[in-house]
């Protein structure tokens, strides 16, 4: 079973003495797909990416990558070369050229697909003679892209991915996570760009002070949550309205905005019994399931 994911994680936990960043995450993240990993800021995103990758050292709990243990060093070394990682911070080695630094990385791995680096350089336009210090910010994007996409990677681990990209330059990314995916990449990537998720992910995983909220198929998303507007005769409580499945009721005079992840149909004989004049159902955003999952009590 463990074979078809390529993260897994049990219990992983990262404090920094009393404040928890990850708090006993269970995560598996399958194979072959594009997952996205979501959250608000501070939600502990790049610190279990961090973890995971073996650049800090998690309080409890254990995670595999791939198959390797993240706690074993040698496993760890190996792994490296079967992972592409973009950080958020793009950090790169400012005082090389652009030239440089591509031929500097290419000597690591064998299987380096010069093809895909010289097509990714025409379409990024990156100056081959400019030092990296000098680069815009989406220019490093750009650069920190190709040096992940010119190998030929298993896995795929970006963090904020299109911080500093123009429209044009989300649109290619949006197509190459879309294209490495079709090759057999699993695809693993932090966005606060909910839009772009929605066009892309084929898993969400959504966490929340450090707590995983949700890991769900973005199509089973779809299927299941459903905004249900309700007009009634004379407005009854939401307590009578009350079905497993409403995470939200907004009421507005006669009118209900009912949020529901589940048993939407329930719902909807429920709210006719209760003399419902006017049923609406709509589908729901990844926006609003986000939003509705990281909430505040």
């Amino acid at each position: 079973m463990s074979e078809s994911f390529a993260i897994r994680t049990n219990d992983l936990t990262k404090s920094y003495r009393q404040f928890v960043a990850v708090d006993s995450l269970h995560l598996a993240v399958p194979k072959n797909r594009i997952t996205a990993f979501l959250g608000p800021n501070g939600a502990g995103k790049s610190t279990t990416i961090k973890m995971l990758l073996g650049m800090i050292r998690p309080t409890g709990g254990n995670a595999t990558i791939l198959g390797h243990r993240i706690s074993s060093p040698s496993e760890n070394c190996r792994l490296r070369q079967r992972v592409a990682y973009v950080a958020e911070d793009k950090p790169l080695y400012g005082f090389m050229t652009v030239e440089q630094l591509i031929r500097f990385t290419r000597r690591f791995y064998s299987d380096w697909q010069i093809d895909q680096e010289q097509r990714l350089l025409a379409e990024y336009r990156l100056p081959l003679p400019k030092k990296v210090r000098s680069l815009s910010k989406g220019m490093r994007t750009k650069l920190a892209l190709l040096l992940a996409f010119a190998r030929r990677p298993e896995l795929l681990i970006l963090d904020e991915p299109s911080e500093g990209l123009d429209p044009v330059g989300i649109e290619h990314l949006l197509r190459m996570l879309v294209s490495q995916a079709a090759e057999g990449v699993t695809v693993f990537f932090s966005s606060h760009q909910l839009a772009e998720v929605e066009r892309v992910a084929d898993q969400v995983c959504i966490l929340n002070h450090g707590r995983l909220g949700l890991n769900a198929r973005i199509d089973e998303l779809h299927q299941s949550y459903r905004r249900i507007d309700v007009v009634f005769e004379t407005t009854p409580s939401e307590r009578e309205l009350a079905v497993p499945g409403i995470e939200r009721i907004r009421s507005n005079g006669r009118q209900m905005t009912v949020l529901a992840s589940r048993n939407a149909d329930q719902i909807i004989r429920r709210a006719r019994d209760l003399s419902a004049v006017s049923v609406e159902v709509s589908p729901v955003p990844l926006r609003d399931i986000f939003l509705e999952t990281v909430k505040e009590d």
